[in-house]
Order: C-alpha cells, then sequence, then structure tokens
C-alpha cells in the first residue's frame, strides 16, 4: 500500500502490510518491518532499519548525517524497533565513526512532535518523550523513562530507568534510576513514586527505594560511602541493584 506520489527507492526492503503515505521518500538502505505505518511527507533515508508495527507521522526526518562536523560519510546506521509511535516532525540521525557507529531506539516507546535523537544516541523500550525533547549526541536512556516537553539532555549524559525529567528540565550529569530531575540545571526532587505504582512496584519496594534516595542524596555521605550502603541494600531488594549499578558506570557524575 504506497501512495502513486510517494518516492522509495528500488533497492529499500519493504516488509509486508507496510502503507506508505503520500510524497513520503524512501532511501536506498532504508528496511521497513511488516505492518508498519508511514504517514504522508516522511522522509526515511541512510542506512536505517525500522522494526514491525511501528507509526512514523507526516514530516519526521530519520536517519540523516549526525549534525557533527566530525562526520564524513560513513555506513553508521539508524536502528528501531517495534511498535513505537514518532509523531510530526521528530528528527533522529544515523551514528558516527567516533563512538558505536549506530544510533538506537528500542520498543514501544511514545515520542512525540519535534523531539530530536542526536547521533549515537542508545534508547531502550517504553520511553516517553514530550514534545520538543532532545538528546544530544551519545545519549544513553533507559526503560521506562519519562521526558517531559522541552527537556534537553546534555552529551553523554545517562538517564537511568524509571526516572522522570520535568519539563525544561535540562540535564548536564547522569540521572540514576527512579530519581525526579527538575531545573536548569536538573537537580535531584524525590523518586517517581506515582511512575513505580503504575508499572506494578509494591509499596515495599517503593519504601526501599526511597530509603536508597535518602542514603543517596540526604544522608551527608562521600558518593563511595552512598554506593557502600546501597550495594548491601541491594542484598536483600533486588530493585535496589539496579541503583546501585548505575552510580558504579556513572561517568558525568550524578545530577546533586
Amino acid at each position: 500500500m504506497i501512495h502513486a506520489t510517494a518516492i522509495v527507492h528500488p533497492g529499500a526492503k519493504i516488509g509486508d502490510e507496510v502503507e506508505i503515505g503520500a510524497y513520503s521518500i524512501i532511501g536506498e538502505h532504508v528496511e521497513i518491518g511488516d505492518r508498519t505505518w508511514i504517514g504522508p511527507h516522511v522522509v526515511l533515508e541512510g542506512h536505517t532499519r525500522i522494526g514491525v508495527e511501528n507509526r512514523i507521522f507526516q514530516f519526521a526526518s530519520l536517519g540523516g548525517e549526525p549534525q557533527d562536523k566530525k562526520y564524513s560519510a560513513e555506513p553508521t546506521r539508524l536502528e528501531i524497533g517495534d511498535r513505537n509511535v514518532i509523531r510530526e516532525y521528530c528528527t533522529f540521525n544515523v551514528g558516527t565513526a567516533q563512538d558505536a557507529g549506530v544510533t538506537r531506539i528500542g520498543n514501544d516507546n511514545w515520542i512525540m512532535a519535534y523531539v530530536h535523537i542526536a547521533h549515537d544516541c542508545q534508547v531502550g523500550n517504553n520511553t516517553i518523550f514530550a514534545n520538543g525533547a532532545s538528546l544530544a549526541g551519545h545519549v544513553h536512556v533507559d526503560d521506562w523513562v519519562i521526558f517531559g516537553g522541552f527537556s534537553g539532555v546534555r552529551q553523554f549524559v545517562r538517564v537511568g530507568a524509571h526516572s522522570f525529567i520535568a519539563a525544561t528540565a535540562i540535564l548536564l550529569q547522569d540521572v540514576p534510576p527512579y530519581v525526579n530531575a527538575v531545573g536548569n540545571p536538573a537537580a535531584p526532587h524525590g523518586i517517581n513514586s506515582e511512575g513505580l505504582r503504575r508499572r506494578g512496584f509494591s509499596p515495599e519496594a517503593i519504601s526501599m527505594i526511597k530509603k536508597a534516595y535518602r542514603i543517596l542524596y540526604r544522608s551527608n555521605l562521600s558518593l563511595a560511602q552512598a554506593r557502600e550502603q546501597i550495594t548491601e541494600l541491594a542484598e536483600s531488594q533486588t530493585e535496589i541493584r539496579l541503583l546501585a549499578d548505575f552510580i558504579g558506570v556513572s561517568g558525568r557524575g550524578l545530577v546533586r
């Protein structure tokens, strides 16, 4: 079901039951999985692979060259998983040779209008990006993160699972799992309790996460001391292991 005005390169690989809307352009190295819907005026270019049952709305531009002066037309990639909703005017770029060479978007993400995901970003599953949220290059986003409208993330920052980034927040450092980040520059404001309840976390688990948050941010301990206590807590509470492991790999330091 390809509209007569769409331009699809003969080399593109189109799955079964794919719909491509009017005036959309599909490049030579693009792969589109089964039952994906491409709206009108969409541009898919570069070495881009899109999974099954995605919905990509009008004027989205995916797989374009990185906004990076070091890029020299290397055959880097964009990979998008399954069942994502990508709304109007979103821009996702392929990776660069200076990193893994691929920008990845996982499964079941809800990505609203005007979202920008730059080169070499790695986005997990079940995330929500509100209108105008932007990731600079090399950002890592774990599962179930929510970004408020017009929030922004600096290069190489990591955003932990189940965290909540408030509208217009600017992340200059890593956000641990479960944490609410608010402001410019962003600072921690408790844990994402409501999100955790909606995802089935027990009251006991949420209470333990709050305890770990207090150790990290309210105890006046050094980061090393806080991590040691949180690691001990993780021995009896599996949800805390996620936080302990994240602290261990943080590269830009944690929001404080």
